[in-house]
């Protein structure tokens, strides 16, 4: 692998997977979420859990990513929050506008309500392009990076780990809440429990830090205890979501073990970083490597736009192909192409940066 100043391919065809792992996880929404966040229950359910616990964890391997190439901050807090602000947030707020007259042409909203969409930006995404959620998420993990990168500086291993070892053990208190609701100082009035602040998404981006200082070089260990990682991690995940199905009626309760904050998905997340980390490409001026390395860079304008053209693929398929064991990665693969090409057409644009990312 090249090292860690050179372009690293095998962490591109990770964000790829990643980017397509995504989708794949939006184009089973439509077979087993109902109206108002009901749960639609079948076969159809079933081949969501079995395509898509896996899948589940796409976010936490992009926060990954993000943790392994930004951290720890070296620029200065202007040059890094303007390389953000151009890559981030102008393509984010362009993309919301998009999205705002989008639902209107579709007839979802009226045009005072398009407008009203835009003027809400700053306070939350609408409720029709959730998946605009995880930038908010990205911009307040890079809000927080120049803060731990001192801590990370001088950190040694052991206190890496020490912060790591509290940060899984949250990992568990989705599963502990089902035996005792309030744990470790909660209650309605203290929203700050005793490990509030070694829980969240910011510990992925730490272990990909201890990954890029500690374990980046091959090791022989790495194969066997990432396989284990993801097929436990797997088991837990799908057999959770299965067991739910037979009594959940919510979206919020029956994806329990598809949250990015439960030890199982943290398994499988790390498991594939493990495995995917240690490829080797002989020839870097490949054309399949030169397409993994422009997808990786599209990466984000992909995520962008891809509910868009997932909505017209679901639409032109959904009604004649019957079963999901074929419609959920035909609907996906399709997507995942056509907003590649959508999304390096618009990179040719002047200025494209502010569309793309």
């Amino acid at each position: 692998m090249e090292q860690i100043g050179k372009r690293n391919h095998a962490l591109d065809l990770l964000r790829v997977l990643a980017c397509y792992m995504v989708i794949q996880v939006h184009a089973g929404e439509y077979y087993y979420i109902g109206a108002d966040g009901a749960v639609i229950n079948g076969s159809a359910a079933y081949w969501v859990d079995i395509y898509n616990s896996l899948f589940r964890s796409a976010v936490p391997l992009f926060v990954m990513l993000s943790g392994f190439f930004l951290l720890p901050v070296k620029e200065s807090l202007g040059i890094f929050f303007k390389k953000r602000f151009t890559r981030v947030v102008i393509p984010f707020v362009v993309w919301c506008v998009l999205y705002a007259f989008y639902h209107m042409v579709m007839g979802q909203v009226t045009l005072s309500g398009a407008l009203m969409n835009i003027l809400k930006i700053p306070v939350n995404f609408g409720v029709d392009v959730g998946h605009l959620w995880y930038v908010y998420m990205l911009i307040g993990l890079y809000l927080v990076a120049p803060v731990i990168s001192p801590w990370l500086n001088s950190v040694s291993r052991r206190n890496l780990e020490f912060y790591l070892c509290l940060w899984a053990f949250t990992l568990f208190l989705p599963y502990i809440h089902r035996i005792f609701p309030a744990v470790l100082g909660e209650c309605f009035w203290n929203p700050t429990p005793l490990l509030y602040y070694f829980s969240g998404l910011l510990g992925y981006m730490v272990l990909a830090f201890y990954i890029k200082r500690y374990w980046m070089e091959k090791k022989a260990w790495n194969l066997p205890v990432a396989l284990l990682l993801i097929i436990v991690g797997y088991a837990a995940t799908a057999g959770g979501f299965a067991y739910r199905l037979g009594f959940a009626p919510f979206v919020w309760d029956l994806e329990l073990t598809w949250g990015y904050g439960t030890i199982n998905v943290a398994m499988m997340s790390l498991g594939l970083f493990l495995i995917v980390k240690n490829i080797r490409f002989k020839n870097l001026q490949s054309p399949f490597l030169r397409l993994i390395t422009s997808m990786s860079e599209l990466s984000y304008g992909i995520y962008l736009l891809h509910i868009m053209i997932l909505n017209l693929f679901f639409a032109a398929f959904d009604p004649w192909i019957e079963t999901p064991a074929i419609k959920i990665p035909l609907i996906s693969i399709l997507t995942f192409i056509v907003s590649y090409l959508v999304i390096k057409l618009l990179s040719y644009l002047p200025k494209s940066k502010y569309i793309v990312g």
